[in-house]
């Protein structure tokens, strides 16, 4: 379409206006996601114990970094091999009613890994059931500063990677 509009050609205005609305009309600008704090997200894990929640799921895409200290409960799916994982994350998680996608500070991977997410999951599942997808607001760094403390929160802490 947008060829049409770039070759010399004798169009009218009309016609350029209306394939520039189709084709702005079929792009989304939205985000796929939305954004939670450390402090809900702490709420919903701590309502119940962690081999009971089965309504959320912690994605975490740090890298090397994982090891200083995770989310309890939190699977490990390194950005660096995210694209080869999302169809096998989208099948697993596919019932899981809200998905939570975190890096160190949830500015790059976390969100791009969100976004990855949520178009595999559009594209491979045909009525695919409601699932809400956030990134945790300020990633690992401010959720651990708040919950390092709290087993029940944060495992295998280590001040070293954080401080």
């Amino acid at each position: 379409m947008l060829y049409r509009l770039l070759r010399p050609q004798k169009s009218s205005l009309s016609q350029c206006e209306a394939i520039i609305r189709t084709v702005h009309s079929s792009m989304s600008f939205s985000l796929p996601y939305k954004y939670i704090t450390a402090d809900e997200l702490a709420k919903i894990l701590k309502a119940k114990p962690a081999s009971d929640v089965k309504d959320i799921a912690v994605v975490d895409v740090r890298d090397d970094d994982f090891a200083g200290g995770n989310i309890v409960s939190a699977v490990n799916v390194p950005s660096s091999t995210f694209h080869d994982s999302v169809g096998g994350l989208v099948k697993r998680l596919e019932k899981c009613p809200s998905v939570v996608f975190h890096c160190a500070l949830s500015q790059q991977r976390g969100p791009k890994a969100a976004r990855i997410y949520a178009e595999t999951r559009e594209a491979s599942l045909s009525s695919p059931p409601t699932q809400q997808i956030y990134v945790l607001r300020d990633g690992f760094t401010g959720f651990q500063s708040k919950f390092r403390n709290d087993p029940e929160l944060v495992e295998k802490f280590n001040k070293y990677y954080h401080d």
